[in-house]
């Protein structure tokens, strides 16, 4: 008979008439790894979000059972109690204080009316040996990189006791290492005896972790599939998440008229002041017209520093070297210089750099270039709504008016509008930073095709991405970094997982 630690049945949850949940059944073993898996809006976030109390018991429908007993969580510090832990992809740490300080941040281990801080920081190293974090306690949390800062997310969890830890794309930001030393403790745990939910986009990633996998689409459950009865692989996750088969996870490859050249850096150094380094080094690069480079490497090989030394300089580095667009040399001191070149930005920060989560789809749509909709200085409110309109329309972003805040969408609707934003400047040359970051299969392949659409057009891109697959399955050129070098430049017929790795581990 099975060992349910969590039951959640027919849940329900509407939002101002949009039912997000619709008699949702998701039941998670004792012991094992539980990954919850489905495209961007699914319904994925929301359904942990009643869980762990985020909305309070009485603003949904049906009932949560954990450890047997029917729970009526009213705010977060109710599920926590009960030995409930999540971690969200922003990470909820305060960059300014210590690891130990972290650790016990609402939870401090006290002598009386004091704080016993000496305890502390002996019952942070112990949680610290148990994430196989080999830090000094008394770090501060900005000086660690974002794979140790979500170590220490999990020591936090577990300094609370924690039976059910519930785990939100954890891997998004980290590079391999830090992914596979992540995935490696979420095993530890399990023969630890602790129960593991993992939402993830990552399909390689859940097939090789999971226990079993329950998909979620539109909001309701479509089915659970048991890894120890072999139901897991790519194939049938992806069809059950998008209610289709996807023969191929990337486009068929079309033909393309490679032109002149549009872009070229000529030993372009960037040097960062505020690191006193250099972060880019004695770059050569080029780019056609109708052709997609992709720049590949591991996290911090200064692939976004190159993007953003061209793209106007917003970090005020100290550049040396050719850039030349369109066959004139430049220097383009601002990213408006850029903009009007010609090239547009798409960071990979979208809910950080690229947005406006307040505000509505037209009004980021437009951010960019508000001369577009304006006549002597004063905007146009009802040509905002029809540039808008066109965008939502040709990029198909799902949402339920223009009006709609950004910050309500799916991550893949969110970088539709991203990509909006910086078309409606009219560039030739696009720069996309980890285009498919974050969202789910199927808006992938939206993304793609969107990106084929545009070359079709002339536009040339540059892509930078993690995923190796991505590099492959979408460039005609790669470029890999490492240690803000360009290590190598490889045609995509020489281009595999192996040859990029050996030039990025140089």
């Amino acid at each position: 008979m099975s060992d349910y630690i969590l039951e959640m049945k027919n849940i329900s949850k509407s939002f101002t008439g949009v039912k997000a949940l619709s008699d949702v059944n998701f039941k998670v073993e004792r012991g094992e790894i539980h990954c919850l898996i489905g495209e961007n809006g699914a319904g994925k976030s929301t359904l942990m979000k009643v869980l762990s109390g985020v909305y309070p018991h009485g603003t949904y429908e049906g009932d949560i059972v954990f450890e047997g007993k029917v729970q009526q969580f009213n705010e977060i510090n109710d599920s926590v109690k009960a030995g409930i832990g999540i971690i969200y992809q922003e990470l909820a740490l305060f960059p300014d204080l210590t690891v130990y300080e972290n650790i016990f941040a609402g939870n401090e281990i006290r002598k009386g009316p004091f704080v016993d801080w000496n305890e502390t920081i002996v019952q942070s190293s112990k949680l610290l040996q148990k994430v196989k974090l080999k830090v000094d306690p008394e770090t501060l949390i900005k000086d660690l990189g974002v794979g140790k800062q979500q170590l220490v997310e999990i020591a936090k969890s577990l300094s609370k006791d924690v039976k059910l830890l519930i785990l939100d794309e954890p891997t998004a930001a980290l590079n391999e290492n830090d992914s596979d030393n992540l995935l490696e403790l979420l095993k530890e745990l399990k023969s630890q005896g602790i129960t593991c939910i993992m939402i993830s986009h990552k399909l390689k990633e859940v097939i090789s972790i999971a226990d079993k996998a329950t998909i979620l689409r539109d909001g309701k459950t479509i089915v659970t599939l048991d890894a120890h009865k072999g139901e897991l692989s790519e194939s049938v996750i992806i069809k059950n998440m998008v209610g289709r088969e996807i023969e191929d996870v990337f486009p068929k490859r079309i033909e393309k008229k490679i032109g002149e050249t549009v872009l070229q850096l000529k030993d372009w150094s960037a040097y960062d002041p505020e690191l006193a380094r250099q972060v880019v080094k004695h770059a050569n690069l080029e780019v056609k017209k109708g052709e997609i480079i992709g720049i590949a490497g591991l996290m911090g090989s200064g692939r976004t520093e190159l993007a953003l030394s061209i793209f106007g300089n917003p970090k005020n580095y100290r550049l040396q070297g050719e850039l030349e667009v369109f066959g004139k040399q430049r220097t383009l001191k601002h990213t408006s210089d850029a903009i009007k070149a010609g090239i547009a930005y798409v960071t990979e920060d979208r809910k950080g750099n690229g947005l406006f989560l307040i505000k509505d789809i037209k009004s980021n749509v437009t951010a960019a270039h508000l001369k577009g909709i304006s006549a002597r200085g004063v905007l146009n409110l009802n040509e905002e709504v029809k540039v808008g309109t066109d965008y939502k329309n040709s990029l198909r972003i799902k949402a339920n008016s223009l009006e709609q805040a950004v910050g309500k969408l799916s991550g893949g609707n969110q970088q539709k509008v991203s990509l909006g934003k910086w078309l409606f400047t009219g560039p030739k040359i696009l720069i996309l930073d980890e285009p498919t970051r974050g969202i789910d299969v199927g808006a992938k392949f939206e993304i793609y095709t969107i990106m084929n659409q545009l070359i079709k057009e002339g536009l040339s891109i540059i892509m930078i991405s993690s995923e190796l697959n991505e590099i492959i399955g979408m460039s005609d050129r790669v470029y890999v970094m490492a240690e803000g070098a360009i290590k190598g430049e490889l045609t995509i017929e020489e281009t595999t997982q192996e040859a990029i790795m050996e030039l990025a581990t140089q």
